[in-house]
């Protein structure tokens, strides 16, 4: 029987080689050793020898036969993404959600899980633990298949440290992610910011393939933005690049959580749009939203817009078209500052784009430079509601099919 990865580690693909093979077999497979030295610019003997190596440790098979060019038709090589899985986890503002897929990305399984009410940093990663062991569970798949779990968490992270800097929504501070997962589960365990997280899996599974330059923006409880430049994930100096829901968009503006005013989440996060309906009705315009919540204003929600906008709701629609509106001024800084080539729009305000992408568009119109306007695509996430989970097992892939994310940069094997 070949032998298994060793549960926890990548001992067996920390080789550049391994790795840079790994991720030429993912991209063009089913493909044959000679094509992989030709793109890898390694030996003939080399590449048989570590794709020997990926055979044994089950991550590379061989599946059929290439066009012969006058010899022996030669054998093709692909991932084996059945034989190993991996965990996403994304901790949002008021839910869990996990998941989990094989080596391909697709999602096997999903588990959705609300956190208890102002619940202590030991009680949030206690919720995490359950949640990776449902999903785990459901997947019905051995330990030993699963090759780590990636977290993608809201508010400010340490990625290096693995570390909950501050969670704003669930008022928590400096919790150790990493170090508890990996403790409990003996995988290695990857943490990011879930809007930067999903910017990676928009890049390898959505929107974002082949885009070397694009952003990918997040509207739901809070706003954030995931940067990919030159093919890389931006986290900043401090792992705080993308904080766009707190950049000044009306300096008279409500007060944010942030203790500044007339930030960005103010305008257009799930929260402003909420209080200007409620504001509307109280000021007497008629809603369908009034008779839905009964009169009891504070139970109004994004979701509830959506759907009444659709039903012809005035207010409704008059929300959504401001949202627009706002966040047509966030995405101008961005597009002036950036000049990215496609901006990814996610999040629950993205299910209105009927109601809320022609405003948008005339706000980026007006306040966007001309020449980075007419270079960017504005697009909606294709990844779902389980898009930021997708991204959070992406980390792992990453770690795993790129060389840069490789612990050793060089070995013997480095040609």
């Amino acid at each position: 029987m070949s032998e298994l990865i060793p549960v926890g580690s990548f001992q067996g693909m920390k080789s550049l080689n391994k790795s840079a093979i790994l991720n030429i077999v993912r991209q063009y497979g089913p493909i044959s050793r000679a094509k992989i030295a030709k793109l890898t610019k390694l030996t003939p003997p080399t590449v048989t020898n570590l794709v020997g190596e990926l055979i044994e440790s089950r991550l590379v098979v061989e599946s059929t036969l290439g066009e012969s060019t006058g010899g022996r038709k030669p054998i093709l090589l692909r991932i084996n993404s059945s034989a190993f899985y991996v965990v996403g986890l994304y901790a949002g503002a008021k839910r869990l959600k996990a998941v989990t897929a094989n080596l391909d990305g697709n999602v096997l399984a999903q588990v959705e899980m609300r956190y208890q009410a102002n619940q202590t940093s030991e009680q949030f990663l206690q919720t995490l633990e359950t949640a990776v062991e449902n999903v785990m569970q459901a997947t019905q798949k051995p330990k030993e298949s699963f090759l780590g779990i990636g977290v993608g968490m809201h508010g400010l992270v340490d990625p290096e440290q693995g570390f909950s800097l501050f969670a704003p929504h669930l008022n928590l501070r400096n919790i150790p992610i990493k170090f508890r997962l990996e403790k409990k589960f003996q995988l290695p365990v990857e943490v990011e910011n879930d809007v930067r997280a999903q910017a990676l899996g928009e890049s390898w599974f959505g929107k974002g393939v082949g885009i070397p330059n694009f952003i990918c923006v997040h509207v739901g409880t809070g706003v954030g933005a995931g940067i990919i430049i030159n093919n890389k994930l931006y986290r900043g100096t401090s792992f705080t690049a993308g904080e766009i829901g707190h950049t000044t968009i009306d300096s008279n503006g409500p007060k944010c959580s942030c203790g500044n005013y007339g930030c960005l989440e103010t305008m257009v996060g799930g929260g402003a749009l909420a209080r200007r309906a409620q504001q509307a009705i109280r000021l007497g315009k008629e809603s369908i939203l009034e008779e839905w919540v009964q009169g009891d204003l504070d139970e109004i929600n994004g979701e509830m817009l959506c759907k009444a906008a659709q039903l012809g709701d005035s207010v409704a629609a008059e929300v959504l078209a401001d949202t627009g509106r706002y966040l047509g001024i966030g995405l101008a800084n961005l597009i002036n500052t950036l000049n990215p080539a496609l901006i990814i729009l996610s999040g629950g305000v993205s299910k209105a784009e009927d109601y809320l992408l022609k405003p948008l568009l005339n706000t980026l119109e007006k306040r966007a430079l001309t020449k980075p306007a007419n270079a960017v695509r504005i697009v909606i996430s294709e990844l779902g509601e389980n898009s930021i989970a997708i991204g959070a097992f992406t980390l792992v892939l990453n770690k795993l099919f790129t060389p840069s994310g490789l612990s050793d940069a060089v070995n013997d094997s480095l040609i």
